[in-house]
């Protein structure tokens, strides 16, 4: 998908940097191949690991590519979604997200949803900055695994606060395909590696199971 269209007919907050790995290397030659194979029409295909390629450097490379989505996004949303339109972070009526980071808010508290996103795309910023979590090497630590899903079900909310509460908006400005495309393939990604608890896609359940039932694993649609 080519972002700058999306992008084009918005005037949207300050994005932070869209964040890059160096020109040649390995993990830029693969955020490469997720541009071309998202043009190349099956997202179930798309996320799948290609050759000479580990698990690890996988999700690397995704987890930037989807924060680089999600803070696209974010811009685009930006105006419908103040303080004063969505003072809490919500996914309806009954799902509300507090925010702690075990650091600046040690324990959750209740906050905005554009309070909400901001902290989470500048703790995602950090996680990816912090090489003891995401190394320039191979040498990916034992805790990773753990890191890329919490990474993920925080995103995961975002999505869950959009769809709740701006589609209509975004509908409105003939955009909400763009945003149907970006979440597809997130949850396609997240449900091939599982890295996001059932419990937590409820929010967004009859998306997801559309979604899901639409688009199997390549596995499971080989059984009969």
């Amino acid at each position: 998908m080519d972002y700058r269209r999306f992008l084009a007919n918005y005037e949207p907050k300050t994005f932070k940097a869209k964040k890059q790995f160096f020109q040649g290397s390995k993990r830029d030659q693969l955020q490469r191949y997720i541009v071309k194979t998202l043009g190349g029409g099956s997202l179930r295909e798309a996320v799948q690991i290609p050759p000479d390629t580990t698990k690890e450097e996988w999700l690397a490379v995704n987890t930037v590519d989807f924060y680089n989505q999600i803070n696209l996004l974010y811009g685009c949303v930006s105006e419908w979604c103040t303080r004063e339109t969505c003072p809490t972070m919500n996914a309806g009526a009954r799902y509300e997200y507090l925010w702690a980071d075990g650091k600046a808010f040690p324990k959750p508290v209740k906050c905005s949803a554009p309070e909400y996103i901001e902290h989470l795309l500048e703790w995602v910023d950090a996680q990816l900055d912090d090489e003891s979590v995401f190394p320039q090497t191979d040498a990916f630590p034992p805790h990773f695994m753990d890191a890329v899903r919490q990474i993920f079900k925080r995103l995961f909310r975002f999505y869950a606060h959009i769809y709740h509460n701006h589609l209509q908006q975004l509908q409105s400005v003939h955009e909400d395909r763009h945003l149907n495309t970006c979440f597809k393939h997130f949850l396609l990604f997240v449900t091939e590696f599982d890295l996001i608890d059932a419990k937590e896609l409820q929010p967004l359940t009859s998306i997801v199971s559309q979604i899901l039932e639409q688009n199997p694993k390549i596995g499971d649609s080989m059984e009969t």
